[in-house]
C-alpha cells in the first residue's frame, strides 16, 4: 500500500517466524504481520534511523499490521556465508560495525547518553547485502537499552543455533558465533539476554542455558586489557569477500 492506499498487486516474497513479505510493483515490498498488530511503532524507528543515516529501508506506508517498504536488492548474510562470497570473519565484522553504528546514534526518546536503539534480532537473516552495503531488517523487537544487551542478544542468538545440532548451519553459526566475540568482545549481560530470548522468541528455550554458557566460555577466554573496547563505527563497508 503506497500513501494513497493502492497496493497493487502484491507477490509472495518471503515468509519469516511472524510475517509474510510480498513484492509490489515499483520495488516495493508489504510486510504483513500474521497475527495483526500495530507497525506504527516500527516504522517511526526505521524513520528515524534513515534520517540519522543508518542503512534500513525506506518506509512508504505504516498501517495496522502492514509496513510498505523499499524493497532491498541482493542477498541476506546468511545466503552469502552459504555460498561462501562471505567468509566467517567477514559476516563478524558486518555484525559488529552494523551494531557500532546503531548504537553511535541518540536514541529516539531518553536523553541517557547510555541508553542507544537496539536491534535486539541482529543476526545473518535480517541483514541484506544491497550493493552499496549491509542494510539492516525487521525492527519488530526494537528498544531502548544499553548497547551491551543488543550485543549479547545476537551473540546468544548464534549460539542457539551453534548448540542445535540438529540444525543444518550450526557447525556454520559455531564458526560465525566465535568470529562475533573475538571482534566485539564480551557480549555483556547474558541473563538479560536470555530473558529476552526466553519471552516466546527463542525457537527452542530448552538450549538456552546451553547457548547462554558456550557464549560465556567464549567470552572469558577473550584476551584480557583494560584498553578493550568495542568496535567503533566504521567509515567504509567492512569486507564482504574471502580473500
Amino acid at each position: 500500500m503506497d500513501e494513497s492506499g493502492d497496493v497493487g498487486a502484491p507477490v509472495p516474497l518471503a515468509s519469516g517466524r511472524t510475517a509474510d513479505v510480498w513484492a509490489l510493483p515499483g520495488g516495493r515490498v508489504l510486510r504483513r504481520y500474521r497475527d495483526g498488530g500495530d507497525v506504527r511503532a516500527e516504522a517511526e524507528v526505521m524513520r528515524h534511523l534513515r534520517r540519522a543515516g543508518f542503512p534500513v529501508p525506506r518506509v512508504h506506508h505504516a498501517d495496522g499490521a502492514e509496513l510498505v517498504l523499499d524493497r532491498v536488492p541482493g542477498p541476506t548474510l546468511v545466503e552469502a556465508l552459504q555460498a561462501g562470497t562471505v567468509a566467517a570473519s567477514g559476516a563478524a565484522h558486518i555484525l559488529a560495525d552494523l551494531h557500532a553504528r546503531l548504537h553511535a546514534l541518540p536514541a529516539l526518546r531518553s536523553t541517557d547518553p547510555g541508553v542507544r536503539l537496539l536491534h535486539l534480532d541482529l543476526h545473518p537473516h535480517n541483514v541484506l547485502l544491497a550493493g552499496d552495503g549491509p542494510v539492516v531488517i525487521d525492527w519488530t523487537d526494537s528498544a531502548e537499552g544499553p548497547p551491551t544487551l543488543d550485543r549479547a542478544v545476537t551473540a546468544l542468538i548464534l549460539a542457539e543455533v551453534a548448540v542445535d545440532a540438529a540444525h543444518p548451519l550450526a557447525a556454520a553459526a559455531g564458526e560465525l558465533l566465535s568470529a562475533y566475540v573475538a571482534v566485539s568482545g564480551s557480549p555483556g549481560p547474558l541473563a538479560a539476554a536470555v530473558r529476552h530470548r526466553a519471552a516466546g522468541r527463542a525457537p527452542h528455550p530448552g538450549l538456552l542455558p546451553e547457548a547462554a554458557a558456550l557464549v560465556a566460555d567464549l567470552a572469558a577466554a577473550l584476551p584480557t586489557s583494560p584498553d578493550r573496547r568495542p568496535p567503533q563505527p566504521s567509515c567504509e563497508p567492512p569486507p564482504r569477500s574471502r580473500s
